[in-house]
């Protein structure tokens, strides 16, 4: 082992994996380039340290940018090492880890330089679905960095001293660091670039977790050893629908929820449980959201956003490309209406429904409160492909609202009424027992089964051992253009 790079970089490789598992690979490589004296600058590894190792006994690929090395800059050897790790990583079907400090692009090598990040931008591509690439930002990721990141499955970044741009704040007009910080943990993670946020420990322990709960590749499945009763009730699920992150908590083996851009349009949530040792992403409505304490911190529509439809498609998509299970808490009554809104919610929402209507894993919808109009359809019905799909014994399904169409089918009645608000009840009391209740829904064969809130658990898992073995023959085709 090479004890000539810092110890900062070599400790957050330590810190992630397992005990005495990292073996270094090219530890002696040096930069070629001899302009402007760089071959008198001391570069031990070229600035990136890279190798292999394993958490909890699973094979994982791992560089980690040294920034006291020429600041941690991607030079041509520099990239090189990387994109070895890619090769590897690619051959044996294991995850790559990318822990990023770097100030960018080595201005001295030029369009050798250049030539690298083109070489790392390829390998992630040709990585993209079939290896999980997560990045950790501990320092400065700028420029074609951030495009590394976001090329990434999954991203974390620290807290306080880690910096995510394209271009930096200053280099905004009309703004500066001190008067927003669009390079800082908090903006990125608000704006959906960011997964995590945390100290450096959060994200060692946040990225060992991840890894333990993801496959190691798009052949391979994750399935752990639970003691947690399928046939489980929980008590709670109605009261804690609302906020789904608690809901799918209470569902999942030992409570495991990992939240994915939990920052991010919090009006959709998205993350993986696991179900009888399965690992299952989970996309869900959320209404409320809920503090440490308990109490109501804020509240949602039970619309689509913009935001959320992005967020939940490209989850989705991640989990179709990893054969991931998907379970839907669908709770949605139409879109949200803004003008901003409005200029890019249809492309959002088609980009939603053919994340689900694309994925040939096992979907399965549960239907917890509302499911009205084209907004219900979108999140993953099973007129989109959804493979079971359960209501909740108070829910309700249909094109809106039972007042709103009563009041639009019957207007000219309900204008010569002499009581209004009783012939608008009556009239929404008939629509609702013919249209929007679940059994008229299961009737037409829209539900597989209406279930109590408590059992959803054990249906969950029924369902999903059930479609264990799915397989779908597709259209033949390259590839979907939405």
């Amino acid at each position: 082992m090479s004890n000539t790079t810092s110890v900062s970089a070599r400790m957050r490789i330590e810190a992630i994996l397992d005990d005495n598992s990292f073996v270094e690979i090219g530890a002696a490589v040096k930069a070629r380039a001899t302009n402007f004296n760089i071959a008198e600058k001391a570069a031990p590894s070229d600035g990136v340290i890279t190798g292999y190792g394993v958490i909890n006994g699973s094979l994982v690929y791992i560089y980690s940018q040294d920034a006291t090395i020429m600041n941690g800059t991607i030079g041509e050897m520099h990239a090189k090492k990387i994109a070895g790790i890619y090769d590897m990583a690619m051959k044996m079907g294991a995850p790559v880890l990318g822990l990023i400090d770097c100030a960018g692009i080595r201005l001295q090598e030029a369009t050798d330089a250049l030539d690298g990040f083109g070489k790392i931008y390829k390998m992630m591509s040709d990585a993209s679905g079939v290896i999980p690439q997560i990045t950790a930002v501990y320092g400065n990721c700028g420029g074609g960095l951030a495009v590394l990141a976001g090329l990434s499955d999954f991203t974390f970044m620290e807290e306080k001293k880690a910096a995510f741009f394209v271009n930096s704040p200053n280099a905004l007009e009309g703004n500066y660091t001190e008067k927003l910080d669009t390079s800082s943990a908090a903006f990125q993670a608000e704006s959906g670039v960011v997964d995590f946020v945390g100290d450096e420990e959060t994200i060692a322990n946040g990225i060992r977790q991840l890894v333990s709960i993801l496959p190691a590749n798009n052949n391979t499945e994750n399935i752990t050893d639970t003691q947690d009763d399928l046939n489980r009730t929980c008590p709670d699920m109605a009261a804690e629908v609302a906020d789904p992150a608690l809901a799918l908590a209470d569902i999942s083996d030992d409570n495991l929820f990992i939240e994915v851009k939990a920052a991010y349009a919090k009006e959709m949530v998205t993350g993986f449980i696991q179900i009888d040792g399965m690992t299952v992403g989970a996309v869900a409505n959320r209404t409320a959201l809920f503090d440490d304490e308990g109490d109501k911190a804020k509240e949602f529509e039970a619309v689509l956003s913009t935001d959320g439809a992005y967020k939940a498609a490209d989850f989705v998509t991640f989990c179709n490309a990893f054969e991931i299970p998907v379970v839907t808490l669908t709770n949605v009554k139409g879109f949200e209406a803004t003008v901003r809104s409005e200029k890019t919610i249809a492309k959002a929402l088609a980009k939603l429904t053919y994340a689900f209507a694309n994925a040939d894993v096992p979907k399965v919808n549960i239907i917890t409160g509302e499911a009205y109009g084209s907004a219900y359809v979108s999140m993953n019905s099973k007129s989109i492909g959804a493979d079971m799909t359960y209501a909740w014994s108070n829910a309700s399904i249909g094109m809106m609202d039972a007042s709103l169409a009563a009041k639009i089918m019957y207007a000219d009645e309900i204008a010569a009424s002499k009581d209004v608000s009783a012939t608008i009840s009556q009239k929404a009391s008939e629509y609702a027992a013919l249209q929007t209740g679940v059994e008229s829904a299961a009737a037409r064969g829209y539900v597989d089964a209406i279930i109590e809130p408590e059992d959803t658990r054990k249906y969950i898992a029924a369902a999903l051992e059930m479609l264990y073995s799915k397989s779908e023959l597709r259209i033949e085709k390259k590839h979907g253009t939405v």
